[in-house]
């Protein structure tokens, strides 16, 4: 049976850049390989999936958070990468997780594990729910070299504890830091 991966990290952890270097290997041994990602990702362009080193590739398919998966076209695929699977909704994990299981296409997500509020997002929490293995992509802290396990969103070189679940950003607006530094952050914004 295909597997279903979610693969985490914070902000800055370089999820996208080894999504596009699996796409890239699987591409070129001649293999069938899809990009996917959230309709509501539009931080680089409608369809763009891009990293922060420069690297960037078209999405093949766009989901929604009712979309149905085009199944049929799915599997006949050697493998679907999704970028940004945080943003998915239940019904398109629980997709994805049909897709291994019927139809052998092994899957494999990266997203955000948590929000600045360190609350699971919606697809993570049903990744972590479903998926035959999950791994951890690790980066250090924004401000020492401990690991990073937070997404701190950052506004005027302060942490922001309040707001809307999802602020589309990067570098300009999140930063990855440790629990040390994510306390520290939070204690100073009472």
């Amino acid at each position: 049976m295909a597997k279903l991966y979610f693969r985490y990290g914070t902000m800055d952890s370089a999820k996208t850049l080894n999504l596009l270097a699996v796409a890239h290997n699987y591409r070129k041994q001649g293999k069938r390989c899809a990009l996917m990602k959230p309709r509501l990702d539009v931080r680089f362009g409608e369809a763009a999936i891009r990293s922060r080193s420069g690297l960037e590739a078209e999405a093949d398919f766009l989901v929604g958070p009712e979309d149905d998966l085009p199944m049929e076209e799915l599997s006949n695929l050697d493998c679907v990468l999704v970028d940004e699977a945080q943003f998915l909704s239940e019904k398109n994990i629980e997709d994805l997780r049909e897709l291994t299981i019927v139809h052998g296409v092994p899957v494999i997500c990266y997203g955000l594990r948590t929000d600045f509020l360190a609350r699971l997002f919606v697809g993570s929490k049903r990744l972590l729910e479903l998926a035959d293995a999950i791994e951890e992509v690790k980066v250090t802290c924004y401000f020492c070299g401990k690991k990073a396990i937070f997404n701190l969103r950052m506004v005027d070189g302060h942490g922001v504890f309040e707001g809307p679940q999802v602020v589309l950003g990067a570098d300009e607006k999140y930063v990855p830091v440790c629990a040390a530094h994510y306390r520290e952050q939070a204690l100073a914004a009472r």
